[in-house]
């Protein structure tokens, strides 16, 4: 085009060179005859430089700017025939981010004799990988899905209906059948699982609200597998759910091996409370027998006449006998741990008491307690005998530890049963807890709720652990003067 009239000229693309500038867009000019280049000020802004930077010359814009593999199809759209606006995307280095992706749009001109070429140089480059990313996603999302072992679903709300995309449909095996109703979408679950699948389409229509269930799916070609059930609301203008989309996502191999993981986390954690069990059977119940046994000792040193030694040795034997059944106790807890089921037997409530009461006698008596027991509610209990006698022990000497200064200590001790259930009620009339201070700690370990310079917040502390080491458990109510009572389920 000439430049006389009303013709718009090259140099007028120029003088809009500030406008379109705004719009992160660069003018160029190139003579067709003597090659010059001329560039604006966006131009040089848009790469990331400062006009006279760079050299504006033919031959460094395609030798170090211009990406090589991008040449033919820029050279291809300098040479196009007049008349014809050419657009290319080309890849251009800049200053400081490397190769990045432009739109050139050019057309030929002939301006004072002089045939020219003017362009425009603009920068898509975040649209431009988005776009690739795009189509790289779409390309490879029939293989990942696979790989992820993904399978895509969506449902219409008015139609109440399930559709099934095609890679889901021939992953899971399904014949003659691409759309379902709720309810036999809902089949694909296995029962326990259905009625969470159909509340949570029904909460995501009624409240938007996205969901992400781990349920068990079962499918024509698939055996009961473990799958991530999502799904989220698409809405109209009107915020109202129209259709609900989601996958299915087999996560079977990663949810066995959290099972697997936590049954072996369960069984650490469980020989470690059986060690630590055995060792505060070690230090808190034979620190009972020996002290006891030490006290003996020292008694019949100071006995003058043999009739006193006599009856002070009685009760050293006694001990001694005491002690080596704890011994033979501890040692069945070793054994257990190579053949647990040597670890519960049959034993007598009784039986254990009386091993206890002999070993705390001078306790008893030194306090002048009245131990009252009554185990016919239920005689007899499958347990681990080093553990029933050292929660008898711990409670016992509990009891005499905090009795109440004013009145003589009174314990009681009885079993009953109740279905499968074996209870053992254990009560005193000490100086009792203050539950309202202390009710959330008086299991913790060394946690003392009184002055008495004995006190090592054991006692508790390991009774509960050994109670709920074999599935019980341990309530107990105090009154402040009054005393204490722990109700034991023991199995």
């Amino acid at each position: 085009m000439s430049e006389g009239g009303n013709n718009f000229s090259a140099n007028d693309a120029f003088r809009l060179a500030p406008i379109l500038e705004f719009n992160n867009t660069g003018i160029w000019e190139y003579n067709t005859t003597t090659k010059d280049i001329r560039c604006s000020a966006g131009f040089y802004a848009i790469l990331g430089y400062k006009p006279g930077e760079i050299d504006c010359s033919y031959n460094f814009f395609l030798d170090k700017l211009l990406y090589h593999q991008d040449k033919p199809l820029f050279l291809g759209a300098l040479n196009a025939g007049n008349d014809i606006l050419n657009t290319i995307q080309i890849r251009l280095l800049t200053k400081e981010s490397g190769y990045q992706w432009f739109e050139s749009a050019s057309k030929k001109w002939q301006h004072d004799e002089r045939p020219v070429v003017v362009g425009t140089l603009t920068n898509i480059h975040r649209h431009k990988l988005a776009e690739l990313n795009a189509i790289q996603q779409k390309s490879s999302f029939k293989d990942i899905g696979a790989l992820a072992k993904v399978m895509c679903w969506e449902m219409d709300v008015h139609s109440q209906t399930l559709r099934l995309m095609k890679d889901t449909y021939d992953m899971c095996g399904f014949i003659g059948k691409e759309e379902f109703s709720i309810e036999e979408a809902s089949s694909f679950f296995e029962p326990h699982y259905r009625s969470l699948f159909k509340d949570a389409i029904a909460d995501v229509i009624k409240h938007c609200r996205p969901f992400d269930l781990e349920l068990a799916f079962k499918a024509p070609k698939t055996n009961a597998i473990w799958v991530k059930a999502k799904g989220q609301p698409v809405i109209d203008d009107f915020g109202n759910c129209i259709k609900v989309q989601g996958i299915f996502q087999e996560i079977d191999r990663i949810k066995k091996s959290g099972s697997d993981m936590q049954s072996s986390i369960d069984l650490l954690n469980d020989q470690n409370r059986r060690l630590q069990n055995f060792a505060y059977i070690v230090s808190h119940n034979l620190r009972s027998h020996t002290g006891n046994l030490q006290f003996m000792v020292n008694l019949h040193e100071e006995s003058e006449s043999a009739g006193d030694r006599a009856e002070v040795f009685a009760h050293i034997k006694s001990i001694s006998n005491s002690l080596h059944t704890t011994i033979e106790h501890l040692n069945e807890i070793v054994k257990m741990h190579t053949d647990p089921a040597r670890g519960r037997k049959n034993i007598e409530f009784e039986s254990v008491f009386k091993n206890v009461l002999s070993a705390l006698k001078s306790n008893i008596d030194n306090t002048g307690a009245k131990i009252d027991y009554d185990f016919s509610g239920c005689p007899q209990i499958n347990y681990i005998p080093a553990y029933l006698e050292s929660i008898f022990q711990n409670l016992l000497t509990n009891s005499l530890k905090y009795r109440h200064a004013d009145r003589e200590p009174v314990v009681k001790c009885r079993t009953t049963k109740e279905r499968k259930n074996i209870y053992m009620l254990f009560e005193d009339n000490g100086v009792g807890i203050d539950m309202d201070r202390y009710g959330d700690k008086i299991f913790g370990m060394y946690k003392t709720f009184h002055h008495n310079p004995d006190s090592k917040g054991l006692g508790l502390f390991i009774t509960r652990n050994q109670v709920e080491a074999l599935g019980g458990s341990i309530q107990v109510d105090s009154k402040v003067d009054v005393g204490t009572k722990f109700t034991i389920k023991l199995v």
